[in-house]
């Protein structure tokens, strides 16, 4: 289980990774699925989860230790270095070892650390066909990502839209593909 969790997180940072190189200089300023952010604010935003992770998961820091300690940009005059630097560390940081085993202390209470490692990677997963979109590549994303993905949101979908943070779930029709249920579980059209 932590070989393959471990193996989809890295798949999902490189996939991700390859989203933020491949934005052109214009395309930072353009919108994204996520109606409140621009491609800039979501590679911050996915940048920004990835700095949480070694204080919380290698040094046992809590979110009220480290305040405000990732807020605003954190991405500086280079985006694609901020990038590797923050998922680089994120990934090392899971795969230490015992690293998947720790309790580690969440806005919505302790978690261990390979619940926490599932839902970075789904989130950064949807996140990355946010990216595809928004900068008009191919937003096609590997089968493996997808099933895990709907594997890890399938057990809280239902109670996404209330938390504020996504949009109302969307329907499918009867037969639609992997990532089209995805996606409508996090409330997007695909």
């Amino acid at each position: 289980m932590s070989d393959t969790l471990l193996e989809r997180h890295a798949e999902a940072l490189r996939y991700f990774g390859e989203q933020v190189r491949a934005v052109k200089g214009d395309q930072w300023d353009a919108p994204t699925p996520c109606t409140e952010w621009t491609v800039r604010d979501l590679v911050n935003h996915v940048t920004g989860e990835q700095l949480w992770i070694p204080p919380l998961i290698t040094e046992g820091r809590t979110l009220e230790e480290l305040g405000d300690a990732f807020s605003g940009d954190v991405l500086g005059d280079d985006p694609v270095a901020a990038w590797d630097r923050a998922s680089g560390a994120a990934h090392a940081a899971f795969a230490a070892s015992g690293a998947l085993e720790r309790t580690v202390r969440l806005s919505y209470g302790p978690a261990l650390g390979s619940a926490y490692c599932s839902e970075l990677t789904a989130d950064c997963v949807v996140h990355t066909w946010d990216l595809c979109r928004g900068i008009g590549a191919d937003d096609r994303l590997p089968d493996t990502l997808v099933e895990f993905s709907i594997k890890e949101v399938m057990p809280y979908a239902d109670g996404l839209a209330a938390s504020g943070m996504f949009a109302a779930p969307v329907e499918v029709p009867a037969g639609a593909d992997a990532q089209s249920r995805l996606l409508a579980m996090v409330g997007r059209a695909g």
